[in-house]
């Protein structure tokens, strides 16, 4: 049976978000989609070219939510380090707090491997600030700095949303705390003072 929506597009977004949690990827039709949001299975046509469009805006969607987390962190960081620190746990959270945005995001299903996004783009900002304080090393660029704080944080983000590591909230400040030391500090062996 199919109804009209007043809100298509949200309609089957919503129902892509569904399939993907059902089944763990993107093998459904946008025939298959369309009797899912209970509409014609032309109507999906009406707002997407194809399944790729489709997921692009899924995408779109999570960077922008990640983008307004990591906004609402920087209120409450006022120097450079800390800033990194708290874009850092904005990413772990959203993760927790939205795991099927999450893994779709960095699924890749267009074939795009580039680090993007406004929520990036803090980040690099945040870093370059840090830079400019002399707090951040200067041998390597803002970007370069911001993949690797980026990869620290995604890979704890994918042990805990796999669950492979407890995501309480204590955990969190204490993981993201472990990592600001070793992505500012290094993992480098320091001699005890006697």
């Amino acid at each position: 049976m199919t109804y009209h929506h007043g809100n298509l597009r949200r309609a089957l977004l919503d129902a892509a978000l569904e399939l993907f949690v059902e089944r763990g990827a993107f093998d459904f039709t946008l025939r298959e989609l369309a009797r899912e949001a209970g509409v014609t299975h032309n109507a999906p046509y009406r707002h997407f070219a194809g399944k790729a469009e489709l997921l692009a805006a899924l995408r779109e969607e999570g960077f922008a939510a990640l983008a307004e987390s990591a906004r609402a962190a920087l209120t409450t960081a006022d120097e450079p380090r800390k800033r990194v620190r708290v874009l850092g746990e904005a990413y772990v959270r959203f993760a927790i707090e939205k795991p099927h945005h999450f893994r779709l995001m960095l699924h890749n299903p267009l074939g795009e491997a580039t680090p993007n996004g406004a929520a990036f783009e803090l980040l690099r900002t945040a870093l370059e600030e840090g830079r400019a304080a002399g707090v951040v090393r200067d041998d390597l660029s803002a970007r370069e700095l911001a993949l690797a704080a980026w990869a620290l944080v995604h890979g704890l983000s994918s042990l805990i949303v796999s669950g492979n590591v407890p995501g309480d909230e204590a955990r969190v400040r204490r993981y993201t705390k472990t990592l600001d030391a070793v992505f500012f500090e290094g993992a480098l062996a320091r001699k005890r003072q006697r």
